[in-house]
């Protein structure tokens, strides 16, 4: 849903939980990720095929 430019309201509405969730589990993609933003974490999805 990120790759696809959602925002966090937009996917929050689409699996019907809070944006402040989406928000917290973006937050912790980046951090296992070592993503400082939501491309890097993108990249990061595509080159290890988990996307």
């Amino acid at each position: 849903m990120i790759a696809r430019g959602m925002t966090n309201p937009e996917i929050a509405a689409e699996l019907f939980i809070s944006a402040h969730t989406i928000k917290s589990n973006i937050n912790r993609i980046f951090a296992k990720t070592g993503s400082a933003d939501r491309a890097a974490a993108i990249r990061y999805a595509r080159d290890h095929n988990l996307g």
